[in-house]
């Protein structure tokens, strides 16, 4: 059907040691679309992948992966690649490649020839006859994600597919995400680094706690926050604190406070009025990583961050 989601799930329970890691977690993954999993650390974003996969099986609840409830059954039509890495070292690049597609059925001479023309498009054309054992970690991470989808996959799933890149080689990696879903894929990818999702998520949702907190589009996130102000007055004294909004804090130059409900208006009347003029003044959008704080909530998240290793 053509409104079917590419995958979705309903319900989803995992536990582990008696923890609920996953803990209910309902998704639907327009198909067509790049879809981000975000959350922090810990938070049960790859265990709800590798159930929605097939790789684990839920204790409870529902999974659909490519109109079938059956994940594995549609192996051949996803690509993976998984938060730990793994390539044979001794392997060279294209032929890394090859194998990975011949996995998933496509024959070595068609992989072969494709991975040859992925790594030319993707700069690494240099790199096809090297050996993986030779090759840096971003370049060996990008041949990893070529693999993953030289079989042309109709939904591509990325567990964190940006860590220990540098920027260089998370810009080739924004590229061939926007790549994939302009053939016509479905892309999802979990991440708890709120630039990518920024720039790439046409929807996402946000896991915390082994329950999702939120699924929308990333303006949808955002306006779950008011926007902000930040004015700079000619003058500044005591006096002025009183006519601002409660929220009101000193921010470089100037202040910083929410937007009142009833527009910016009748406050800059009131502060001209008054002798303090306008020097500066800028309306901030409020960014997805603020969004994502208020949502997961600031005390859980840096309890994530504290338990990242080093």
């Amino acid at each position: 059907m053509a409104n079917e989601p590419a995958a979705s799930a309903t319900g989803l329970v995992k536990k582990f040691s008696g923890r609920r890691v996953v803990d209910g977690v309902d998704l639907t993954v327009p198909a067509g679309m790049i879809y981000g999993v975000l959350g922090p650390n810990g938070a049960g974003k790859t265990t709800t992948l590798r159930m929605m996969l097939g790789i684990i099986e839920p204790d409870d609840g529902d999974r659909m992966l490519l109109g079938n409830d059956a994940p594995r059954e549609v192996g051949d039509r996803v690509g993976y690649l998984p938060e730990e890495r793994g390539l044979y070292p001794a392997m060279k690049a294209k032929e890394a490649i090859a194998f990975m597609g011949a996995l998933r059925g496509l024959d070595w001479k068609t992989g072969r020839a494709r991975a040859i023309e992925m790594l030319e498009d993707a700069g690494l054309g240099h790199a096809a006859d090297e050996k993986i054992r030779k090759l840096s970690k971003g370049m060996a991470q990008l041949v990893q994600l070529l693999g993953s989808i030289v079989h042309r996959p109709d939904l591509l799933v990325l567990d964190e597919p940006f860590s220990g890149l540098d920027p260089v080689n998370q810009e080739k990696l924004e590229k061939l995400i926007r790549a994939e879903r302009d053939r016509g894929a479905t892309v999802i990818f979990s991440t708890h680094i709120m630039a990518h999702a920024e720039r790439l998520c046409d929807r996402l949702a946000i896991i915390a706690g082994g329950k999702r907190r939120f699924e929308g589009t990333v303006a949808d996130a955002r306006g779950t926050l008011p926007f902000k102000a930040h004015y700079v007055p000619h003058h500044d004294d005591g006096g002025i604190k009183a006519l601002l909004p409660n929220d009101a804090e000193r921010a470089d130059d100037g202040w910083r406070f929410t937007l009142p409900e009833e527009g910016i208006e009748a406050l800059l009347v009131r502060l001209i009025d008054a002798g303090y003029g306008i020097a500066g003044l800028s309306i901030e959008r409020p960014s997805l990583h603020d969004a994502f704080v208020r949502i997961v909530g600031r005390e859980a998240l840096e309890r994530a961050l504290a338990e990242e290793p080093a």
